[in-house]
């Protein structure tokens, strides 16, 4: 499917989004118990956008932030095997974490990391993802933090990629192809 096929029926506006990740942040400031103890780690790509403006939300200077770069997709689909590309720069060993994700489907990512991030050393792991999608969860995990609860659509926006395109998007959008659109599966 090429990206000319495809439309973008949007999901959550900008303004839904900066409501929800703003009250996120402050849900997640008043659970912090030394914010000095604290690192951020990012899942990118999809959830760097995310994981910027829950940062700048939460305390704009306070904590520790990495990068993680760790999939286990190709296309559409989940593998179920989590490969991770790219590791953090920091020592985690006693450190509380907030691992910041942008969508918890199948659930494998999350649950791989966190193990990852245990076997580190870190004192604590929360996991906080922009989009939950509960009905495609294969893992026994639930996020600590999340903004969104959605169907078991294929979303692009706010980080979120096809084939690496429609990250910049402002919006979360559900992508339709031309045959869904024909066949009105999504209006």
């Amino acid at each position: 499917m090429t990206t000319n096929q495809l439309k973008i029926k949007p999901l959550f506006s900008e303004e839904e989004i900066r409501e929800r990740v703003t009250a996120l942040a402050k849900q997640i400031s008043g659970d912090m118990q030394d914010p000095n103890n604290l690192t951020a780690i990012c899942v990118l790509n999809g959830a760097f956008i995310f994981a910027a403006d829950l940062i700048r939300a939460i305390n704009p200077g306070g904590f520790a932030v990495d990068f993680i770069r760790a999939s286990s997709y190709l296309g559409e689909h989940s593998t179920g095997t989590v490969c991770v590309s790219c590791d953090l720069k920091q020592d985690i060993r006693g450190r509380d974490i907030l691992l910041i994700e942008d969508i918890l489907d199948t659930g494998h990512t999350l649950s791989a990391l966190i193990r990852h991030f245990q076997d580190c050393g870190a004192r604590t792991v929360k996991t906080a993802v922009l989009l939950d999608k509960p009905s495609r969860r294969v893992a026994d995990i639930t996020a600590d933090y999340r903004c969104f609860e959605i169907p078991d659509d294929f979303v692009v926006g706010y980080g979120l990629d096809y084939n690496e395109q429609f990250r910049g998007l402002p919006y979360i959008g559900i992508v339709q192809t031309k045959t869904e659109q024909k066949n009105g599966v999504i209006d």
